[in-house]
Formats: C-alpha cells, structure tokens, sequence
C-alpha cells in the first residue's frame, strides 16, 4: 500500500511521452485516455496515507486519500478529460504538455497530506499553467502571463512562509483543520484567497484569462478557479 504511486505522476509520465511523439491524433488520444488511467485509479484507491517520502527530516504524504479528496480528485479528472477533448483539434505541443502537467499537479495537490507537498505542487500548477498564457504568443499575452506567474509564486512563497510559522507554532506540517488563531494560518488563508481569486485578490484572473488562448482559458477556469 506505501507503494501506490501518486497520481499526479501519471500526469506527468503522460507529459513526458508527449514530448517525444511526432504531431498527430496521437498525442489527442493520450490526452483523453490519461484523465481515465487517472480516474480509475482514483476510484480504486483505498482510504489512507500512501507515498511517503522523507524530506529534509520531515515525511511528506504524497497520497493521503480519504472521502473528500477521492470526490475532487475524480472532478479534476473528469475536467481533465473535457478539456482535452475540447482541445482535440489542437496540434501545439506545449499547449498539450502544460496541459497534463497543470492537471496532475493539481490533482497532486488534492491529495497532498502536508503543507510541503502542498506547496511543491502548488507552484507546480503556477509553472504549468502560465504556459497556456503564453501559447497565444502575442507581447501582451507574454507580459500578462509574467503578470500572472509573479502573483501565483507570490501564493505560493506565501504559503511557504505560513508553513513555516505554523510548524514553529505546533511543530506539525500537516495539512489539515486550521483556525484563523495566528499569523501562519493568516498566511496560508491569504495564500488559497490569492489562488482562487477572492474579492480584492482577483485582478490577476481577468487580467490573464483573456490572454490565453481559448483553449487554454478553458483549462485555466476548470484547475486554477
């Protein structure tokens, strides 16, 4: 059971393969049949912690599967699968491959047990998707993507910082129920506000969205919003 691998790396296999495929249907298939491997493993997986690793004296819970991140992580499957399939005409590589990676590290993300694990993916979604912004290749697409990858680092070094105040607080990196008792868990709050676009903290999602391109956006609203 520790050994189950994380779903997120399917995502990422799949991406890799992409990279040395000739254009063609191909790669559309791969696309759509990766969401599905995903979803399936999804709905296999028992209720536990899986993939632990050690980190830096800590050990991070790359799996941690209980009812709640099972449901989500079959949505970001299933968002997966449709937005390949709306993309299907699509022949750009890295539009493809930014795909996959977006959609496992948020998947990742879903099932991380640990702030740490939380915010490697975190940012992992930040990288990939900027991508689908710059795709439209046009100066101003380029210079709202940068726009758009300084916010979403900013989230993440953010959370960072939350992590670290927590863990000095309680000694735990567990993500789990918190309360808005300290500055750390103020941090993280303001980080997950940032990412999902709260009042005040939303001008980075109509600044950016218009300048991917179509396909793009739409992948965007479903992992990012």
């Amino acid at each position: 059971m520790t050994s189950i691998l994380p779903t997120a790396f399917i995502f990422i296999a799949a991406a890799l393969t992409l990279g040395v495929l000739p254009k063609g249907h191909i790669r559309s298939i791969i696309l759509l049949i990766t969401p599905i491997l995903a979803a399936w493993q999804i709905w296999n997986l028992p209720m536990g912690i899986f993939a632990q690793v050690e980190f830096v004296g800590h050990t991070l819970d790359m799996m941690r599967v209980d009812k709640l991140s099972q449901i989500f992580g079959l949505i970001f499957c299933l968002a997966a699968f449709l937005g390949n399939l709306y993309a299907w005409h699509v022949r750009d590589i890295v539009q493809q491959i930014a795909a996959l990676l977006y959609a496992g590290a948020a998947i990742g993300a879903v099932f991380a047990g640990d702030l740490i694990t939380l915010f490697f993916y975190w940012e992992g979604t930040a990288l990939a998707s900027v991508f689908l912004i710059w795709a439209r290749k046009t100066e101003g697409s380029y210079h709202t993507g940068m726009r758009y990858l300084i916010i979403q680092i900013t989230s993440g070094v953010i959370l960072l910082a939350g992590t670290a105040l927590l863990y000095r607080e309680t000694g735990s990196i567990t993500f789990e129920l918190m309360t808005l008792s300290s500055l750390g868990t103020w941090l993280i709050f303001l980080s997950f506000g940032m990412k999902c676009a709260f009042p005040l903290l939303h001008n980075w999602l109509q600044d950016s969205y218009p300048a991917a391109t179509i396909t793009g956006t739409v992948i965007l609203s479903a992992f990012t919003t």
